[in-house]
């Protein structure tokens, strides 16, 4: 590798939501970035030097693609083992995931445990073979879920308690709540047992441009922006699931970046909560869509919609400590910014 590039580092879900925005981050500091995932971004090229399509349940896959061959050769160019490098650091954000629709329905559990399990343990034990003959050099950061919080702490929408010491005795919601849960304490085993070198982070519902916008998998901040963005100019009413009175804190994108190369930078290993403390309920939140759109927006609720906890809200206590990192960015800035490219793909479909 010349001198050209800081590091290197490899994202795994590079096709997706963070991933993409993390590969730009990486670039933009100098790295030299390979992507992987099932797909390509959807709604930008990827600033990766390298992306690989594949898919990581397949050992084999992971196999190759934790390998760095050198700038030049890479992963279809046939090079030698012996001149095989590790990669400074790995960015694990690949998984089955989407919002409520999708995950608290029941009928997506298996392949959600099934498939994030694979990936994670494919990853873990592809590498501390690796090191095996390279040593313990690579960084590993895993995007967990607050979604692993156990649901009698967030009962009470104006005080759950997602402290990161609240995590036991451990009652998660949902499946992907007991995955992501699973995986973390599969990572600090593997960081216990074999050295390897793993930071993990608890993030909370992460918004903004680029994101899945449609089609059941999108999160409530996108789907609410959609529905208002659909509306005549005039405004209209939009159907809001549950009673809107749940409780969330909601995560620009940016503010997830920056937080998550300041852990990567660290010694900290984690686990942390990784989020906004600015709770709003989802009434709320539409109120806000409705004010950055200039709509009178009304809603018609939906009672028997999945919904997941009654309240949730990021606890940055520790993450301040640790890492002197906090959110800057109030909601309504990152909804303002979501809304408008929204409005711009529901612009983009219509003409």
């Amino acid at each position: 590798m010349t001198m050209e590039y800081k590091k290197t580092a490899l994202v795994l879900g590079a096709g997706g939501f963070i991933g993409s925005h993390m590969v730009k981050r990486l670039r933009s500091e100098g790295y030299w970035v390979r992507g992987v995932d099932l797909k390509y971004p959807e709604f930008s090229d990827t600033e990766a030097n390298e992306f690989v399509q594949g898919d990581l349940r397949d050992v084999d896959f992971v196999r190759r693609v934790l390998r760095f061959k050198g700038e030049q050769g890479n992963f279809y160019n046939s090079v030698p083992v012996r001149f095989h490098l590790p990669f400074d650091e790995i960015y694990q954000f690949a998984a089955d995931m989407g919002g409520a629709g999708f995950v608290f329905t029941g009928e997506n559990d298996a392949d959600i445990m099934h498939n994030s399990v694979s990936i994670n343990l494919n990853v873990l034990e592809e590498q501390r073979k690796f090191n095996e003959t390279v040593g313990n050099k690579t960084k590993i950061f895993y995007s967990g879920s607050a979604c692993m919080y156990p649901e009698h702490n967030q009962l009470d929408p104006d005080n759950p308690d997602c402290r990161e010491e609240s995590a036991y005795p451990a009652d998660p919601d949902s499946e992907y709540g007991w995955e992501k849960l699973f995986s973390e304490r599969l990572y600090f085993a593997y960081n216990r047992n074999h050295g390897i070198p793993v930071r993990v982070a608890r993030y909370h519902n992460i918004f903004g441009p680029e994101g899945t916008w449609e089609g059941g998998r999108e999160k409530a901040p996108a789907a609410i922006c959609r529905k208002v963005g659909y509306l005549p100019d005039v405004g209209g009413a939009i159907e809001v699931w549950g009673d809107g009175e749940q409780t969330r804190s909601f995560l620009y994108i940016d503010e997830c970046i920056e937080a998550t190369r300041r852990m990567m930078d660290s010694d900290f290993m984690g686990p942390v909560n990784i989020g906004s403390e600015e709770m709003v309920k989802i009434n709320e939140l539409v109120d806000i869509a409705g004010k950055v759109a200039g709509k009178a927006v009304r809603r018609m609720h939906k009672l028997d919609a999945p919904l997941g906890v009654r309240g949730r809200n990021s606890n940055n206590d520790l993450i301040r400590e640790k890492l002197g990192w906090d959110y800057e960015q109030t909601l309504e800035e990152g909804i303002r910014k979501t809304y408008n490219w929204i409005k711009e793909q529901i612009d983009k479909k219509e003409n």
